[in-house]
C-alpha cells in the first residue's frame, strides 16, 4: 500500500469532500482512516485536507503545480475501488 501513497511532486495539495453521516460517505470515511497515516507519513510536507460538511457528495480534489486541478467522485465506490481513483490521482503531474 505504500507505494501508492508516495506523490508526485507535481501534486500540490489533496482535499477531500464528503458528508459525516451518510451511508453514501462510510467507504470514504473507511478509506480515509485507514490510508490517511500512510498518505502523509509518506509525504510530510503535502497537505492533505479532509472537508465534512452535512448532505456533501463524497469528492476527492488533487491541485497540481499551476493551478491545475482534477477531481473524482467517490459516491457508490468501495474502499478499493476509491483507493484506486486516489492512487490514479496522486501519480498524475497535471
Amino acid at each position: 500500500m505504500s507505494g501508492k501513497y508516495v506523490f508526485t511532486k507535481g501534486l500540490k495539495e489533496l482535499r477531500f469532500l464528503f458528508c459525516q453521516t451518510s451511508e453514501q460517505s462510510a467507504p470514504t470515511r473507511t478509506f480515509i482512516n485507514r490510508a490517511y497515516p500512510t498518505m502523509k507519513k509518506h509525504n510530510p510536507h503535502t497537505p492533505i485536507m479532509i472537508r465534512e460538511a452535512s448532505g456533501t457528495e463524497p469528492r476527492v480534489y488533487a491541485r497540481y503545480d499551476l493551478g491545475k486541478e482534477k477531481s473524482e467522485a467517490l459516491a457508490g465506490l468501495s474502499d478499493a475501488q476509491i483507493e484506486e481513483r486516489i492512487t490514479n490521482l496522486v501519480k498524475q503531474s497535471s
